[in-house]
């Protein structure tokens, strides 16, 4: 085990799904080949259930077919993600030792290890809880940002990182929702001054990214709402934000933002629903996230600095194994 045990990265190539499996084989010290996997049909509408046949319904996103040599490790993070992993173990013959990210949805004695949520209420012996969403950001990779990103540090304090998201089905973020809160970031700015360092992501809508562009543009910092504003700062704005507000929206951008020590804020525009609020309350409990435009007093609580923690235990377990597998 370490940096000479081969490691699977395995995702239907969702950027929230590849970031988690690839953010624990960092954790744990060890390289990954990054695999995104596309199913057939009726595999894709059934995964991980129907395993049958499996290795005619898998191919990797260029068309390959997945072969030996089978890794030491395999991390598969979603849905898709879990019927590759769970056919590890049978392929391999036992040697793949495999970890699944998520609530894969079928007993998780079908894989060797499973991660996931707590509100999720994944039952199993061989479960690990989480709070949230795993991920690289630590010390190291906050320097990381923090000097690749330099220029940032010039602008104004407080810097307030603004991570935008998109709607789902626990929440709509609407042209309503971002007047909203674009109201309650220019009140914020008129008491502390300084500047924004405003994100959008993938699942931003185009046009929403468009007028939040234009509303940014009047206040002093930077918006990046794609390539063509060039590299993506988001490791830059993580390290130079003095504080940041992250739509509701985003378990794994919630994650980040608490895992960076410093204070957290997210607003909603109407009642969160289902696991996603289960999440929430868990922040708040913690005192990782607060209310926007609510006054806590409350310490700050240490970094939400699970992925350490979580890989420690995986390591523990894989190492418990391959010690039991060995003659």
């Amino acid at each position: 085990m370490g940096a000479t045990s081969s490691c699977w990265a395995i995702s239907d190539g969702a950027a929230g799904n590849a970031r988690q499996a690839l953010a624990l084989a960092r954790a744990l010290g060890v390289v990954a080949e990054p695999v995104e996997i596309v199913l057939r049909e009726p595999w894709d509408t059934f995964a991980p259930r129907f395993a049958f046949g499996a290795a005619h319904a898998v191919r990797t996103r260029d068309g390959r077919a997945l072969h030996a040599p089978w890794p030491d490790l395999a991390i598969g993070c979603g849905r898709r993600a879990a019927l590759v992993t769970r056919a590890l173990r049978a392929w391999s013959g036992g040697r793949t030792y495999t970890v699944q990210i998520l609530d894969p949805r079928i007993a998780s004695d079908a894989f060797d290890l499973v991660i996931a949520p707590q509100h999720d209420r994944v039952g199993g012996n061989n479960v690990i809880g989480s709070i949230g969403a795993l991920n690289p950001v630590d010390p190291s990779w906050l320097a990381e940002g923090r000097a690749r990103f330099a220029d940032l540090a010039a602008l104004r304090s407080p810097r307030t990182a603004v991570l935008i998201g998109g709607s789902n089905r626990a929440q709509t973020l609407d042209a309503a929702y971002f007047d909203g809160l674009l109201e309650r970031l220019v009140a914020l700015h008129e008491v502390d001054g300084g500047s924004f360092l405003a994100s959008v992501s993938r699942r931003t809508p185009a046009a929403v990214a468009a007028r939040l562009r234009a509303r940014f543009a009047s206040m002093p910092g930077r918006f990046w709402g794609g390539d063509a504003d060039g590299d993506n700062p988001y490791a830059g704005f993580l390290a130079h934000a003095d504080r940041l507000v992250v739509t509701p929206d985003s378990v794994n951008m919630l994650s980040e933002a608490c895992a960076t020590g410093k204070p957290v804020y997210t607003w909603a525009a109407r009642p969160i629903r289902g696991k996603l609020a289960a999440f929430h309350d868990e922040l708040v409990a913690s005192g990782h996230l607060r209310r926007l435009g609510v006054t806590d007093t409350r310490p700050r609580p240490p970094p939400l600095a699970e992925t350490a923690a979580i890989a420690e235990l995986v390591r523990t377990r894989w190492h418990a194994a391959r010690a039991t597998a060995s003659p």
